[in-house]
Formats: structure tokens, sequence, C-alpha cells
């Protein structure tokens, strides 16, 4: 088993697929000769040529709309969006053209797009380098929303993407590409090699979309969240002095919910913590479907942990994202509700 941070997984995903399957191709902006603005396609061209890895003008637009043609056409394209700040001009593509082709054709022609994109804050990116925007692909039926929180499901899951007949849109979190952070950016930077999942198979594996997996065990109550967030919820369910059970959706859509109303049938209590602002982010669906399958069982309103509602700040960081101080007080509030 080979040490593998989160780029260097994603990475590996990508020439596993390119040496198993021609169809595959990889493009966006500076992905080729550069590899990447954070290397994660560093070596695949040289590798597998300009053919296969190439680079494209600054056009998210026409990117997406390149990958859907590709893919009416039998190819397996993954398409990088430099930052998921950047993706709404592609957004129309993903939603008019990609999420719908398989439905308006009536099944005759669809489109296995995988949209790569680094997603999430604390890297001093200020606004337009930090955003959160996956609840608004979340939004849109017709396509799958995945977001990994550790290296070893980071290629699992890719490889599930790229193999999968209908378009992904793939988060990777970018505070976790050289390690995990549990939310306090005083603490010394970890890596992923010193961590259990840093190890990574070499070869090809998948991980199933829509499976979450519980990441801390407990019986008094149920954070439910995803991405960097999945690192902060459990340092902060250390400290809190309560039995807690941390679970990582690591697919929101389909979101596994059989797996969190187990949970929360059995606790009784939950929180859900996720770093896009509150109003109309995924924790809203989230909350409304546990309390949907499990308002029975629940011995305390359900609560949630966001960013604030207001553009990712870059003077105030720190301020903003929510931190283990922020979800361990959310804790003893639920616990004591």
């Amino acid at each position: 088993m080979a040490k593998m941070n989160m780029v260097q997984a994603i990475n590996s995903a990508q020439d596993v697929m390119l040496e198993k399957d021609n169809s595959v191709v990889i493009f966006g902006e500076d992905v080729g000769y550069f590899g990447g603005v954070f290397n994660c396609t560093e070596g695949l061209q040289k590798k597998h040529g300009l053919q296969r890895v190439f680079d494209t003008p600054i056009a998210e637009g026409g990117i997406i709309a390149m990958a859907i043609g590709m893919g009416v056409n039998e190819m397996r394209p993954v398409a990088e969006i430099q930052f998921s700040d950047y993706i709404y001009p592609a957004f129309d593509q993903i939603l008019s053209e990609a999420s719908r082709l398989r439905y308006r054709s009536g099944g005759e022609y669809w489109a296995p797009i995988t949209v790569r994109t680094p997603c999430g804050g604390g890297i001093r990116g200020g606004q337009t380098h930090s955003q959160s925007p996956e609840g608004i692909f979340t939004h849109v039926s017709g396509i799958k929303t995945i977001m990994p929180s550790n290296p070893y499901d980071a290629k699992g899951l890719l490889i599930s993407a790229i193999e999968d007949n209908d378009p992904v849109v793939f988060f990777e979190p970018k505070r976790l590409y050289n390690g995990p952070f549990y939310g306090d950016p005083k603490d010394p930077p970890q890596a992923w090699e010193k961590h259990e999942l840093g190890e990574v198979p070499e070869g090809h594996y998948t991980i199933p979309i829509g499976k979450a997996n519980t990441v801390r065990k407990g019986t008094q109550m149920t954070i439910v969240t995803y991405g960097t967030m999945v690192h902060v919820s459990t340092a902060a369910a250390d400290l809190s002095g309560y039995d807690v059970e941390v679970i990582d959706l690591r697919t929101l859509i389909p979101m596994d919910l059989e797996h969190i109303v187990e949970s929360v049938t059995r606790t009784g209590r939950c929180l859900v913590v996720h770093e896009a602002t509150k109003t109309g982010g995924f924790g809203a669906e989230i909350l409304s479907q546990i309390q949907e399958e499990c308002f029975w069982a629940l011995e305390a309103p359900i609560e949630r942990v966001a960013g604030w509602d207001l553009p990712y700040p870059h003077a105030f960081e720190w301020e903003y994202f929510p931190g283990k101080a922020r979800v361990l007080d959310a804790i003893k509030h639920v616990m004591e509700g």
C-alpha cells in the first residue's frame, strides 16, 4: 500500500483510468503541460500524450460543452474547473444540457462526464477562491454530487465517478489536499502520510457512489457532515465529553439516507455541519429529511453549524470558517436541549 496525499490519490485515479479505458480524456485550464494549479494532473500529459491530456482556453462553459459532446460520442471526459468559484459560467451547460440529456432523449443519449473542481476555504483565498457551491448542484436532478474527505476515498470515488454513466460533479476540499485539518489554523500542519487514510492502493479500486461512512462511533448523538468538516467535527466530538457518532456522507446526491436514519434513530440527537453558507445550504435538505424520517425518535431539535450568510471574507477567514469551537458549542447545545 502506497502513502499518498489527496493530490497524489486524485492523480493516481486519473492515471489508472487513462491506462484502463482508452475513451477517458482529461482537459481543463493548465492541466496539461503545467499539471494543474494544485498538481492533480502532474505528469499525466507526458505519460499519456497530448491527445489524452490537454489544456483548454479560459472558458468554463466551453470546457463543459466540449465534455458533453465527447460524452455523447462514447468518450469518458474528465473536465477540471480550476476553482469551484469559477464553475458558474459552466452551470448552464451542466444544468440545462448534461443533467437532462438522458431524459430529454428518452434514454437514447447520455453524457458520462466527470467535472472535478477544488472547493472550500482555509487557504487565505478570499471570496473568489474559497467558495463551497455544492448545494447549488445538489438541487439539480440528473447529476450526482460527491465530496471526499481523505485520499483513500478520493481515489476510489473518483474512479467510480469516471466509470459512472451519468454526469458527476466531484468537489475536492483543497484544505485537505496535503493533510487533514481539525479546524484550528494555529495547530501545526498535519500530513496524510501519518494518517491511516493516507494509505492508498496503487491500482484500480472503487468506492460505491451513494454510500456514507461512519468515521466515529457513538451512542448519544449523530453528526452528519462531509468534506473538511468531517475532521473538524471529529476533533470537536473528541473534546466534547459526549459519545458522539460522526457520519461522513462522501456522496451528497444520491444521499445515503438509510445510513443516517439508522444512526439518528439510535442516538436520538443530531447536528448537521458543513462549510457552505447556512441559508439554502445542503444542510437544510439533510435536516428536513432526518426530521421527516426520525421525528418520533428525536429527543432534541436538530441543529446546524455552517458558514455565515455572507461572501467568504479574506481578512476574517477564521471568524467565518465553522471551526472546532463552534461545533463544540453546538454539540453541547444539542445535548442540553
